[in-house]
C-alpha cells in the first residue's frame, strides 16, 4: 500500500530521512516510535505532501504519489495526479483543525461534497453513521466550541474517515489531549483498527497503545529505521541497543 524508496529529505544542512526505504502491506497497522526528531511525523507529512523529498519516490497503491510515469520515465507529477492520489490518504493530526464556524455534522460532509462529489444526502448519511460509531450521535448539531477536547479529537477522526481512506495516518493523535481524555481516543482507535480494513500508519509514544493495535513496530532514530518487527519481539526482546534505551525512557 505504501512504499518509499531511497526517500531523503533535508531543512537545510540537517538530513531528517536519509536514503529511507519503507513498506507497509494493505491492511496492516504499522507505529513508527522514536525519539523525537527521529524523522517520524516527517514520514507522515511527506505522504500528505505538505512536504516534499529531496530524493528517492514514494508510491501509494499503484500510484506514484509525487512523480508521474511519462514517455517511460518519471517526472515531477502535477497537483492533478497529486489530487487524485492523496485522496486515497486520511489523516489525523495532534491538533484537531475543525471548521470552528461550521457545525460538527457539516465538518464531516464537506470534503465528501466537493471532493468526493457525493450528494448532500449520501454525506450526511455517512456522517451520522460515523458519529454514532465515534460516540457523538447526539452532537451533529453542534459547534466544536461547545466539545471537550477528546470529543472534538473523535470527530477529526470521524471527519477523516467520511472520506474513506485506504490509509489513515494518526500524528500523535492524544498529545494534545488532558490525561484523563487519552483512554477513550485510544480505545476508539483501537475499535476502528480492529473493525475495519484501513491501513494504518501511526505516531505515538503510547506504548501501550503501540502493542495493542500494531502489525509491525518501527524503531526510528537519526532518519533511520534501526530496528522493526511484531510488536511483541520489539517490546519484549529488542535487539539494538538504541530501541532498548529509548523503551527504557518511556516506560
Amino acid at each position: 500500500m505504501i512504499r518509499f524508496d531511497r526517500v531523503t529529505k533535508r531543512f537545510g544542512d540537517q538530513t531528517v530521512l536519509d536514503a529511507l526505504d519503507l513498506s507497509v502491506h494493505p491492511r496492516k497497522h504499522v507505529t513508527l516510535i522514536g525519539p523525537s526528531g527521529s524523522g517520524k511525523t516527517t514520514i507522515l507529512r511527506l505522504l500528505m505532501t505538505l512536504l516534499r523529498p529531496e530524493e528517492g519516490t514514494i508510491r501509494v497503491g499503484d500510484s506514484y504519489l509525487t512523480h508521474e510515469e511519462r514517455n517511460g520515465g518519471l517526472v515531477p507529477a502535477g497537483e492533478k495526479h497529486i489530487r487524485a492520489v492523496r485522496r486515497n490518504i486520511g489523516m489525523v493530526f495532534q491538533h484537531f483543525h475543525l471548521f470552528p464556524h461550521m457545525s460538527v455534522e457539516r465538518n464531516l460532509t464537506e470534503a465528501p461534497v466537493h471532493v468526493l462529489g457525493l450528494s448532500r444526502d449520501e454525506a450526511r448519511e455517512r456522517a451520522r453513521e460515523l458519529l454514532e460509531l465515534v460516540g457523538l450521535g447526539d452532537r451533529a448539531d453542534a459547534r466544536p466550541g461547545q466539545l471537550s477536547g477528546g470529543q472534538q479529537q473523535r470527530v477529526a477522526i470521524a471527519r477523516a474517515l467520511a472520506m474513506r481512506p485506504k490509509v489513515l495516518l494518526l500524528d500523535e493523535v492524544t498529545s494534545a489531549l488532558d490525561p484523563e481524555l487519552v483512554a477513550g481516543v485510544l480505545d476508539l482507535l483501537r475499535d476502528i483498527a480492529r473493525s475495519t480494513d484501513v491501513t494504518l500508519v501511526c505516531v505515538t509514544h503510547e506504548m501501550g497503545f503501540a502493542r495493542d493495535i500494531s502489525d509491525c513496530v518501527m524503531m526510528f532514530d537519526e532518519g533511520k529505521v534501526i530496528e522493526y518487527g511484531p510488536p511483541d519481539k520489539i517490546f519484549g526482546a529488542p535487539e539494538h541497543d538504541r530501541t532498548r534505551e529509548f523503551l527504557s525512557a518511556v516506560r
